[in-house]
């Protein structure tokens, strides 16, 4: 199977250039074991960065002797091929078959690089050194087919005769820049970026990009202006799509403009930062979390942002506000009608977009109109009359072309007499012709996309025009480029002259009188009609949607005329009067705070699809039943009055009911068990619900949820098995338990029970979930007295957490045991949270056979140990003060992970792991004072865990980007290991830095201390600590969250060489802590914490001298001697056990066990002594192997259990032997000179 990274088109392809399609940019040919896991690894990762798409062998491809089917496929279907040269290139007949066919494909284009990877290019020439044994065996293996080898021989001299590149001239991170330059170069060249179909004629030349691509440490804005339909998007597209892999960041953000007017900057600002933030991306809320994120995530990254259709300097100040705000060398652009906008802001390069001369206009309308770069023969002359009216405009070109596409010369003819009869046209006046060739409905759905739907998704679009009669069409308009559809997210739009030609469509309809148009979606025009009640039965659609909540004064009566009214959308409006008249031919209504009790009595609107009146005073809705047949969305949420929900038997076909928030609803009617269509139910925070119908029967649930629900005791059972259904949420309900049947939710992936503080277990039916991903089961009460808990250590949950969970810990041992269910056939569950006030005393054996499980929390629990456990991604037991050590840890098929013990104050090992490589690892170990009671234990500790994580072949992994460390360790400490060669006191040091090919990586070190007079305790607060150099910021950690120390603690952390993005022999590196829980600069608190600081340049021979520092001080398993005086009791008794280990042979201080031994020993030693003279060799042989193996679990050369495994083993044979002498043994005594002579030796 191949791997390959996937290019977007970083230009699209010139109409003039072949019709050949390749499907890889690069192919990669090099051997295996001397470079797949090095620098091949390497390379191909900087390949992907840079969007690059490239062929790379699987390794299960590279089994048998004959080249398969799919590397030649792959090899004919590639532009270029870099054919990387090792020692062992030539001992594989697979690889030289693939060179042999790289250069029947590629080499008459020059589109061959040879990389001489640790070989003499004359090696390769003349096949001498090791290629002359490799062919040696190749002459005797194939002599039969000798022509092979020759065919071998001439295919390796013809590729090292070709310029290549030299790994011996070269720096392994020079050598793999020049390659991808290289690559770049070439694909690059076979694209001309103003001959493509899209870019004809636009005046971007390529000085002006190579004025961008300037190198300068610079941040630099860049403005794009002029009028509407001119071409500044995809110029910015262009640009974007051309320079972008030069960058760290790159986001294109369309419609700025849009999202400002419909409250959505914040959607723009998560879409630039979701690459950084990722999951933490909850975190922006609004739009000044938004700027803050900016600021500080990426002012040490190289950025490329395209702000496009910004009309005000506000917009501009919430993406890009100071030049501090990006790293060196970032650009920002902005595309703007105003030219004004690019004067305020002083940007350093400003651009003006100008029309299109005669033949580049003439070149777009003919791609448009013929598919080809000229007018067919006879429509010449008709082709210029249309440019001459277009005016140089692309988009009216681009739309007349469409227009006139596989017409006749008559329909062209009669076209353009048509556009003679408009003395001046404008631009609307062209757009319009194509509107006009529409028949009617797609007419209307052009209308109500434009003045309705701009900016929903397409599924929607269709879903609400199906329901207004609006059938079909869509796809018309968008081959006709009235509308687009993002690729990325599916959403509708329209290009902003487009959506101006609707609105002056349908202000034609009725100039002076707004009441007199079919559809209203401004302001003025809404206030207009409502205030004066000018409202008729033209008007079919109204939306009103205001950024902040206002109130208004209507005259209500107004909708009584609207009898063809099918839209109605308010939204942030609150009205004074009381409509007494809703039209009935309401198809959509989204009418959110709606400010009254009732609905008009006589509002029986048949043909409804969907309600929504979110934050409405509304009491009840209709009295009884109503027959409401094409209903399908209903959400009344955070409608606190609403007290009653009507009979929904009248309602069959109804999707979704959303409740949420409604506090003062009561009950819900039994008829919404039964409705059979219903795929989500929200009933979250009604939180004055105390029961719900006894059973449900709705086969197309997927999403039930009942979070909040604090009054409710039972949820129904589920009366017939549920595929559909995969989300059920009970968190923070009063239940007691679940129900047996749930084990009829087969298709059921999360499950939340959370805070169910009254629920005593789940039930063994939960194991037949096969499908269940997530499970969530926390916030329990802890049992009373079933585990036994030191009230001392209890205190310290003031350092590891909030104050809150001080009390919930005291209260809740006044509640009754938890008990968890058998989890062990949950073989699909992937989350598992068991962290808090579960109340777990005893690790859950069978989470050791969840094998699916990638994120494991156990914090706050009271295990002293924890049994096996399957690989994981994330796993966390902060705050378990009782846990004494961790299981052998697995990580075979992740890529990073994270291991947290902070606040395990009995912690005694640090985390034993299994892993073979990897690219991101983190252990923090905050306040685990037992792992380190004495400074002669810190080096063991923090060296030992260093040695683990480099040990796993990290430099097999591509680098992280931006400043995450690739290692990461916290561990309670005061001193810096000697091991790092460079250190200093205080928060900085400086660092030499020796050539590039000598050193593989950087480890920094600095001892810490929370030194703030009034250190933050919020549970948002971060405590971090940064590595700068100069102004950039090398490394970012996250040392704890919520809490303080209080104690000294050690960072270590190792870093790629590629965080250095230029050429220097010394650097200024420091350190410093931050507290940080507001984007407002109040809210970051720098500490001066860091008192020692360290370094050192790692090189490959380090690890294994590392590996030695610690084998000598056995500290690969990192045991202390250090036991808490709550656990002396449990020292005294081991030091006991130990003393009868050395009296007795005894490894347990059972005394049957000792007992057996002893009997053992004499029985053995009888046997021996009866048999000395037959049998001498085997029983000094016996007693040899008894003594050594006693020695040796004495020792703890070898884990106890193998020693009385081994010893067992020998005691079963002496007593199948001791059969024979034992009746003669009882009657005779032993000889006393042989007994002595034995004892004796």
């Amino acid at each position: 199977m191949a791997l390959s990274t996937q290019r977007a088109s970083a230009f699209l392809p010139s109409a003039h250039q072949s019709a050949r399609q390749w499907n890889y940019d690069v192919f990669l040919s090099f051997r295996g074991v001397d470079t797949r896991n090095s620098f091949v690894s390497h390379l191909y990762h900087e390949l992907q960065h840079r969007v690059i798409k490239t062929f790379k062998d699987d390794p299960k491809l590279e089994r048998g002797t004959t080249i398969s089917s799919e590397l030649l496929n792959a090899i004919q279907e590639s532009r270029l091929a870099i054919v990387v040269l090792s020692p062992n290139y030539a001992s594989s007949s697979w690889c030289l078959d693939e060179l042999t066919k790289i250069l029947q494909c590629m080499k008459s284009n020059g589109t061959v690089l040879p990389v001489f990877y640790n070989v003499d290019p004359s090696d390769v020439r003349k096949q001498s050194g090791s290629f002359a044994g490799a062919f040696a065996e190749h002459e005797k293996r194939f002599r039969e087919d000798i022509e092979k080898v020759k065919c071998w021989r001439v295919a390796l001299t013809e590729v090292a005769n070709l310029s290549g590149l030299d790994s011996k001239n070269e720096c392994e991170r020079k050598l793999i820049e020049k390659i991808v330059e290289w690559v770049w170069g070439k694909v690059h060249r076979t694209f001309k970026l103003l001959d493509s179909a899209e870019l004809v004629g636009i005046k971007f030349t390529r000085e002006q990009m190579d004025l961008l691509l300037d190198p300068t440490d610079d941040v630099r804005f860049v403005g794009i202006w002029g009028m509407g339909g001119i071409g500044k998007t995809t110029i910015a597209r262009l640009v974007h799509e051309s320079i972008s892999f030069h960058f760290e960041v790159s986001c294109f953000l369309a419609n700025v403009r849009e999202a400002s007017e419909g409250n959505r900057l914040v959607d723009l600002q998560k879409q630039l930062l979701f690459p950084i933030l990722k999951e933490q991306i909850t975190q922006v809320w609004d739009e000044e979390w938004g700027a803050y994120f900016i600021k500080n995530c990426l002012c040490n990254k190289k950025v490329l942002l395209i702000l496009d259709d910004v009309n005000a300097s506000r917009q501009l100040e919430k993406f890009a506000k100071e030049k501090d705000w990006f790293g060196k060398g970032s650009i920002i652009i902005i595309t703007t009608r105003d030219e004004r906008l690019v004067k305020k802001h002083d940007m350093e390069i400003s651009y003006k977009v100008e029309g299109l001369g005669d033949d580049e206009a003439l070149e777009l309308f003919s791609l448009n109109a013929f598919k080809k770069f000229e007018p067919k023969e006879g429509f010449w002359e008709l082709s210029k009359c249309f440019v001459n009216y277009a005016g140089g405009v692309p988009l009216a070109l681009k739309i007349l072309g469409r227009f006139v596409y596989k017409r006749d010369r008559d329909e062209w003819k009669s076209e353009l007499d048509k556009l003679r009869k408009i003395p001046q046209p404008t631009i609307f006046d062209l757009l319009k012709i194509s509107y006009d060739r529409l028949d009617e409905m797609n007419q209307n759905i052009f209308l109500d996309v434009a003045f309705f739907h701009k900016g929903k998704s397409k599924e929607e679009v269709i879903e609400i025009l199906d329901s207004c009669d609006r059938c079909g069409g869509i796809n018309a308009l968008i081959e006709k480029s009235l509308l687009t559809v993002e690729i990325s997210n599916n959403i509708v739009g329209m290009h902003d002259l487009i959506q101006e030609m609707a609105f002056q469509i349908v202000r034609q309809e009725s100039i002076e009188e707004p009441g007199g148009r079919s559809r209203l979606c401004h302001r003025n025009d809404i206030i207009h009609v409502l205030i004066n009640n000018t409202g008729t039965n033209k008007i079919q659609g109204i939306a009103l949607t205001l950024a902040e909540l206002e109130k208004a004064d209507w005259n209500c009566e107004a909708f009584s005329k609207m009898i063809n009214l099918k839209f109605l959308e308010v939204d942030n409006v609150i009205i004074s009067s009381i409509p007494r008249i809703l039209p009935n031919s309401l198809r959509i209504i989204k009418w959110n705070w709606y400010s009254f009790k009732y609905l008009p009595s006589n509002f029986q609107p048949n043909k409804l699809v969907s309600f929504e009146m979110r934050g409405s005073e509304l009491v009840r809705l209709w009295d009884g039943r109503i027959d409401l047949p094409n209903l399908k969305y209903m959400d009344l949420s955070c409608s606190r009055n609403l007290a009653t929900i009507p009979n929904f038997t009248g309602i069959p076909k109804l999707q979704v009911l959303d409740l949420y928030g409604c506090e003062n609803l009561v009950e819900i009617h039994p008829s919404v068990a039964y409705l059979k269509w219903l795929t989500r139910l929200i009933l979250d925070d009604c939180s004055s619900i105390k029961s719900l119908p006894s059973e449900i029967e709705m086969d197309s649930l997927m999403y039930f949820s009942l979070d909040g629900c604090s009054k409710l005791k039972k949820i129904p059972e589920f009366s017939r098995q549920m595929e559909n259904l995969s989300t059920l949420s009970l968190c923070g309900t009063t239940i007691e338990k679940l129900p047996s049947s749930i084990e009829r939710l087969v298709g059921l992936t999360c499950l939340d029970v959370r805070n169910c503080k009254n629920i005593l277990g789940l039930p063994s039916a939960i194991r037949n979930l096969k499908s269940l991903k997530k499970l969530y089961a926390y916030g329990y009460n802890c049992p009373k007295n079933s585990c036994e808990i030191d009230p001392g250590s209890a205190g310290m949950i003031k350092v590891f957490g909030p104050e809150r969970n001080k009390s919930r810990f005291w209260w809740s041992l006044q509640r009754k045991a938890f008990v968890l269910g058998s989890l062990s056939g949950l073989w699909s569950l992937e989350y598992l949270d068991l962290p808090g006030d579960s109340g777990l005393c005893d690790f859950p054996g069978d989470i050791g056979f969840l094998y699916s499980v990638q994120k494991l929390d156990l914090s706050r629990n009271n295990f002293v140990s924890i049994g096996c456990l399957p690989k994981h991604l994330v796993i966390k037991v902060n705050g378990c003060q009782r846990l004494q050590q961790l299981p052998h840890l697995r990580f075979e098929d992740f890529d990073r992970f994270e291991i947290y013990t902070d606040g395990c104050t009995s912690l005694k090992t640090s985390p034993k792991l299994s892993r073979t490589n990897g690219s991101y690892i983190k252990m923090p170990c905050v306040s685990c004072f037992g792992l380190v009671e004495n400074e002669s234990c810190d080096d063991n500790v923090i060296l030992g865990m260093l040695w683990i994580a480099l040990d796993w072949r990290f430099l097999q992994v591509p680098a992280l980007t931006g400043p995450l460390p690739r290692v990461n360790i916290v561990t309670p400490g005061r001193r810096i290991p000697e091991w790092f060669n460079n250190q200093s006191v205080g928060d900085s040091l400086i660092v030499e830095l020796p050539s590039c090919t000598t050193w593989t990586w950087i480890a920094l070190c600095a001892v810490f201390e929370d030194d703030h007079p009034n250190p933050p305790h919020e549970p948002s607060t971060n405590f971090h600590i940064e590595c700068h150099s100069g102004k950039d910021i090398l490394v970012r950690s996250s040392l704890m969250e919520g809490g303080h120390l209080v104690s000294p603690h050690l960072w270590v952390a190792c870093v790629s060489p590629y965080v250095f993005n230029e050429e220097c022999n010394q650097m200024k590196i420091s350190f410093r802590t931050v507290y940080d829980n507001s984007p407002r600069a109040s809210g970051k608190t720098y500490c001066s914490g860091i008192k020692k600081c360290g370094f050192r340049l790692v090189h490959e021979q380090d690890l294994e001298e590392l590996k030695q520092i610690v084998m000598m001080n056995h500290s690969i398993n990192i045991s202390t001697k250090a036991i808490s005086s709550h656990n002396s009791a449990d020292a005294r008794a081991s030091s006991h056990q130990k003393s009868l280990c050395r009296k007795s042979y005894a490894l347990s201080k059972g005394f049957l066990t000792k007992l057996v031994k002893i009997f053992s020993l004499f029985l053995t030693t009888a046997v021996f002594i009866k048999s000395f003279n037959n049998s001498k060799q085997w029983g000094c042989i016996g007693l040899l192997i008894w003594m050594v193996t006693t020695l040796i679990s004495y020792l703890g050369l070898a884990p106890s259990y193998f020693s009385l495994l081994l010893k067992s083993l020998i005691q079963i044979v002496i007593l199948k032997r001791a059969a024979k002498f034992l009746p003669t043994l009882l009657k005779t005594p032993p000889p006393q000179m042989s007994t002595h002579k034995y004892l004796k030796g």
